[in-house]
């Protein structure tokens, strides 16, 4: 029997007139209405039972709208143009938001608890959620009054969370004319890995020009975004959005820098590699943006979903039973949602939903190595959802730097996997299909972290027209690319077609792939020295990740992320397979 290509959703709901959504959507009102008047009638100093009763009702209220907004947004996902999900996906938002000021008041009683330990003595639920009470504590400075954070919820529904709505309907619809046809985006993107030269020149032509259409829109959504990001920042007393996105991160300023720090001295190396790729193609003024992704070798060879899934099971057999069923699962369950079609959302991504135990996956397929690639990275991530699907239910979600790590240990893995079977051409293919996809990590991802400081910075004081953003980052691309790329090619509409930008509660998601790249060659270093050893723990780490900072994760895997010695030796790891494609 033929796999199925389209992710099945019945595990959550049949349809929105579906009995099941109905009932949970009733009951999500009932809980929100519930928890309010458990609010209104709790005072300090907190006991246990109203401590026990404000936590199970919590628990209640994030299973339901978990279920329900998961559903929702996948609907919509799927495609775009589903006008029912939109109109469910704002509706159950503006429920939630009516929450919010209830869940504030929760944390603020939560802070206020001397003695954390004594009721979690009384209660099985309050113990179970002891890391609650330290949380509330440490996040009280920078909550706004109740009332303020139920407008402010409710407001973003309509503000932040539809500006960036608007950026993934603009750009999922958006029609590109290629070669006599209209495209979709992300099949027009899909083609920057042809093996026609001529194909890869004429696709980024027609993709530049089809952002012509929607630039100033887009343009006027990230500016709103980032000038309510920055306001609501301020509100909060954070310094700035990146200090909120290190904060909710468990991310200090002293791994950041560090890791900055040796990336910036490791650009002359991935610039070494971008030239190279570019003598082999035949360009003598760097590499064109066009041919970034241009693929080295002979290594031709394209997969069904069939090959694919085939090929990976072998690979993480080697490596982890445990892995490998996950993805044997993962096929064989209807998780995966793998080809592009006109109003499917572009890119990749996982979603974990931790109360069935499973995950849903949507990628765009194009049979490349790199849609194999893609499979394991989001099938990292689905790994990780396992690690915390049995934590409790408001202790399952980690700060985003290791969100990246399970995700980019399986794409080391499958590297290593792939380019010790090849040999020749391929060998060098593969090789250079691995530097191609660590150098977006570092380099490409460096650049996108300087476009998003710049545009902070500017935005405070001008609106950023299209032309400024393109102008913004091309120079961001000179700072990380240098004289790697071609400075007469290069791509000023990066900013556009990215929806890591556009998030009103999520800022600055960027940096977590460098980290998530970077520490995942650390641990893979870890692996290769006790291979025997290492998956206990690893699994550990990834279990125990929404409870621990990025540091605390480090520890436990015996490495220090604050000494910039670390990311060098992951980098030069990576600097040395360099030289050896420079060498090839």
């Amino acid at each position: 029997m033929a796999m199925k290509t389209e992710w099945n959703l019945g595990i959550l709901y049949d349809g929105f007139q579906d009995e099941r959504y109905q009932a949970d959507k009733a009951s999500l009102g009932e809980t929100i209405r519930e928890l309010g008047a458990l609010i209104a009638e709790t005072a300090e100093p907190l006991t246990a039972k109203a401590a026990e009763q404000l936590l199970l009702q919590e628990e209640r209220l994030e299973t339901l709208a978990g279920n329900l907004l998961i559903y929702a947004s996948l609907r919509q996902a799927a495609n775009t143009e589903d006008s029912e999900a939109m109109a469910e996906t704002a509706g159950l938002l503006r429920m939630y938001s009516e929450a919010a000021g209830s869940l504030a008041a929760a944390e603020k009683l939560f802070g206020t608890v001397e003695d954390p330990d004594a009721l979690a003595g009384e209660s099985e639920v309050i113990a179970r959620n002891r890391y609650l009470f330290d949380e509330a504590k440490r996040n009280a400075k920078h909550l706004l009054s109740n009332e303020e954070e139920s407008l402010y919820a409710a407001m973003d529904a309509t503000g932040g969370k539809a500006w960036g709505d608007l950026q993934s309907f603009l750009t999922s619809t958006l029609k590109v004319d290629y070669d006599g046809k209209v495209v979709t985006l992300s099949e027009i993107r899909n083609l920057a890995h042809s093996a026609d030269p001529a194909v890869r020149k004429a696709a980024y032509e027609a993709e530049i020009k089809a952002y012509e259409k929607v630039k100033d829109s887009v343009a006027f959504s990230l500016n709103q975004i980032k000038n309510q990001v920055t306001m609501i920042s301020k509100r909060r007393k954070f310094e700035s959005p990146l200090d909120q996105a290190l904060d909710a991160a468990k991310m200090s300023r002293a791994t950041l820098d560090a890791m900055m720090e040796a990336v910036k001295e490791s650009l002359p190396a991935f610039r070494k590699y971008f030239r190279k790729k570019a003598e082999l193609l035949g360009h003598k003024n760097g590499l064109p943006w066009y041919d970034l992704f241009a693929p080295v070798g002979e290594n031709q060879t394209k997969f069904t979903v069939e090959e694919a899934r085939d090929y990976l099971l072998e690979c993480f057999g080697a490596l982890s039973p445990e892995i490998r069923a996950l993805m044997d699962d993962a096929f064989r369950g209807e998780w995966i949602d793998f080809y592009p079609r006109n109003g499917k959302e572009g890119g990749a991504f996982d979603c974990g939903i931790p109360d069935k135990k499973v995950s849903r996956v949507l990628t765009n397929f194009d049979g490349n190595f790199d849609s194999v690639d893609t499979l394991a990275h989001e099938l990292g991530h689905a790994f990780h959802d396992r690690q915390v699907q049995d934590e409790p239910v408001l202790l399952r979600d980690y700060p985003m730097p290791v969100a990246e790590t399970a995700s980019t240990f399986n794409e080391v893995h499958l590297g290593r996997y792939a380019l010790a079977k090849a040999s020749g051409e391929e060998a060098i293919a593969l090789l250079e299909s691995n530097l191609s996809n660590t150098a977006q990590c570092v380099v490409d991802i460096y650049s996108r972290y300087l476009f998003e400081t710049a545009v902070f910075e500017e935005s405070g004081s001008k609106f950023l027209m299209a032309d400024d953003l393109n102008e913004i980052m091309l120079r961001c691309q000179e700072e990380s690319y240098g004289d790697g790329l071609d400075p007469e090619i290069r791509h000023p509409y990066m900013w556009l077609c990215k929806s890591h930008y556009y998030s009103s509660g999520l800022s600055f998601y960027n940096f977590p792939y460098t980290f998530g790249n970077l520490f995942a060659e650390g641990l893979y270093a870890v692996y290769r020295e006790d291979p025997e050893g290492f998956m206990p723990r690893y699994k550990e780490m990834l279990r125990t990740t929404p409870v621990h900072t990025m540091e605390e994760n480090g520890k436990i895997m015996g490495l220090d992320l604050t000494d910039k010695a670390f990311w060098e030796k992951s980098l030069k790891g990576i600097e040395e397979e360099i030289e050896r494609f420079c060498k090839a």
